[in-house]
């Protein structure tokens, strides 16, 4: 059943994805508009707050229910890893006060060593100043 028209062979379901996709930009094209509504948006709103709000009581009940679940099976809940961070933060940030307060301290103890060449300098400047009669000037 397959006649050839043109070097094209016959597909009869060609006809209804023309008629799906005019379908699917129709639809498209009026979804686009109703969504970019200032009315659409209200009550998207107004479905979120109300949504938001019936499940907060229920939200609380499974959250008390699931710490006492995981204190019965000595594991650890999230309060008890929002703990840990923020003592570990501290201990990092104390941490690093002390590098630096070391780094500071080394600085200002290690003072760069006078050459060799400098050292012998300075001493025959020392004798010159003895031998004329001067006092020495450091």
């Amino acid at each position: 059943m397959s006649e050839e028209q043109g070097g094209k062979k016959f597909d009869p379901a060609e006809q209804f994805r023309g008629v799906r996709e005019a379908y699917m930009d129709v639809w498209a094209k009026a979804m686009g508009e109703m969504v970019n509504t200032e009315a659409y948006a209200q009550q998207s709103g107004a479905m979120l707050d109300a949504y938001l709000t019936v499940s907060q009581p229920f939200k609380a009940a499974l959250e008390k229910a699931m710490v006492n679940a995981l204190q019965q099976l000595s594991m650890p809940t999230r309060p008890d890893f929002v703990s840990l961070a923020e003592r570990l933060t501290n201990i990092e940030m104390r941490l690093d006060d002390m590098d630096n307060k070391l780094d500071r301290i080394i600085s200002g103890i290690a003072k760069p060593p006078i050459p060799q060449s400098s050292r012998t300098a300075a001493a025959k400047v020392a004798r010159t100043a003895k031998k004329n009669g001067r006092k020495e000037a450091r």
